[in-house]
Order: structure tokens, then C-alpha cells, then sequence
């Protein structure tokens, strides 16, 4: 199963250190793949030095495209910490 799903970025550091971890550390359970495509560049959700390459600020709008069995899974924890949700 494929999911794919626009989600603007509201977490008030973007899509940097620290929420980068926390993406990758919540992805660990996880095991369908997980890319973040930004400006036409596609990340691992689970490398933070690719995540950390795509430079996302807040406000901008990312595609999260989860490939697996538990994809539906994948793009919720992804849209929670792109929200700002775990952080808080």
C-alpha cells in the first residue's frame, strides 16, 4: 500500500534538528518506507542527515509518501511531528 499526503510544516522549528529526531526516533517501529519530497527532492524520513538536507522551514508544504503495511501508520506519526504535536 502507497499513501501519499500534503502537509504544511506548522511545527515552530521546521523540520530541523530536533524535530528530525524526533521523526526518525518514532519511525523506528515502523517498517514501511518513508520519503519526504520537498522542492522536487525526495528524503528517508528515517535518516536525520537527509531530513536535515531538505532545509524545511515552517510554513512550507511537504508530500510524506509512505510505501508498506503499516503506511497509514507512518504518515500519521510524520503529520503529528510535522505539526508540532510530539514536541508540545
Amino acid at each position: 500500500m502507497e499513501i501519499r499526503k500534503k502537509i504544511v510544516v506548522k511545527n515552530p522549528e521546521g523540520l530541523h534538528a530536533r524535530p528530525a529526531s524526533e521523526l526518525v526516533k518514532a519511525l523506528l517501529g515502523v517498517s514501511s518506507e518513508v520519503y519526504i519530497v520537498y522542492k522536487g527532492t525526495k528524503a528517508n524520513a528515517k535518516s536525520i542527515l537527509n531530513i536535515l538536507s531538505l532545509g524545511v522551514n515552517p510554513g512550507a508544504e511537504v508530500e510524506v509518501v509512505a510505501t508498506g503495511e503499516d503506511a497509514e501508520k507512518a504518515i500519521k506519526i510524520v503529520e503529528e511531528i510535522l505539526y508540532g504535536e510530539e514536541s508540545q
